[in-house]
């Protein structure tokens, strides 16, 4: 399994993200997965007491650019949540490259954090492992969300 090795969330304080505004970008497909991975993330963001808001979609190639807006607009983090599994075609490399370089390249560009929630899998199964679910093995909506609100704060704290 590859979050063998990460820190639990059971483990992790969440911070107080009082006052953080955190925007949550989350594409349509495979709403199962999706939505427990959106899930996550307002359990977290709930319990770090950050404020909310959440944009919807089309898919994860369309990620980057509504996370750059929602950056630009005053957002202090985005949480970024898609779903994108292997088929026949290259296209799944496509996608995961521009998702994943896009939002690497947003949260350069604007100095704030990405958390990256973004699975790229094999089969819908290893999907359900990893989305939060009752039954799931790991919720990685939730760890996008913890790591974009402590990310947000220790760049606070660098920037004085």
């Amino acid at each position: 399994m590859a979050g063998h090795g990460a820190p639990s969330l059971e483990t992790s304080a969440i911070p107080d993200a009082t006052g953080l505004k955190v925007t949550i970008v989350s594409g349509l497909w495979h709403h199962a997965i999706a939505d427990g991975l959106l899930a996550g993330a307002h359990r977290v963001l709930a319990a770090a007491n950050a404020e909310v808001s959440e944009v919807r979609v089309p898919g994860s190639f369309e990620l980057p650019v509504a996370a750059k807006v929602a950056l630009d607009a005053g957002a202090d983090a985005v949480v970024a949540l898609g779903v994108i599994i292997r088929g026949g075609t290259p296209h799944f490399e496509y996608v995961s490259a521009a998702a994943t370089d896009g939002l690497t390249r947003v949260a350069l560009d604007t100095g704030k954090p990405v958390g990256f929630g973004v699975l790229t899998l094999d089969d819908e199964q290893q999907g359900l492992d990893r989305a939060g679910l009752k039954g799931s093995k790991e919720d990685k909506g939730a760890e996008a969300a913890h790591a974009a609100v402590t990310t947000a704060l220790t760049l606070r704290e660098l920037r004085g």
